[in-house]
């Protein structure tokens, strides 16, 4: 349970300083800061932990290198969603980039997860 609340915590902060850096401040509050942060660090997860070797804080670490690969990742997800200014187009990054961990995490590492073999058995997907 404390590892969750410091999940949620790491995740405002790096959201915070995320959208301090790339100015988008002001349009933004504590809810979605903490999802910048968390869905930030789960593309840092998919796009730079490979490239950098190092695990982010959806995975439990809190050191500085991984709070800047997730603070990267939260980087990311803003510069994209300022692409697509309005809800939809950032809705529609969101669901890519699941589409694209699904594609990765269930095809091609071919996990045994209920979650992979639910989505393996969608009838549109055979």
């Amino acid at each position: 349970m404390i590892n969750f609340l410091i999940w949620i915590i790491v995740g405002a902060v790096i959201g915070w300083v995320a959208s301090m850096i790339m100015k988008t401040n002001s349009r933004q509050g504590l809810i979605a800061d903490i999802i910048v942060g968390i869905v930030g660090a789960f593309l840092a997860g998919i796009f730079l932990s490979p490239l950098f070797n190092i695990s982010t804080i959806n995975e439990g670490n809190f050191s500085i290198p991984a709070l800047l690969v997730s603070l990267g990742g939260a980087i990311l997800l803003l510069a994209i969603s300022k692409l697509f200014r309005n809800v939809a187009g950032f809705l529609v990054i969101v669901v890519i980039a699941l589409l694209i961990y699904i594609y990765f995490n269930c095809w091609v590492m071919e996990s045994s997860s209920l979650f992979c073999m639910s989505v393996r058995a969608l009838p549109f997907l055979q």
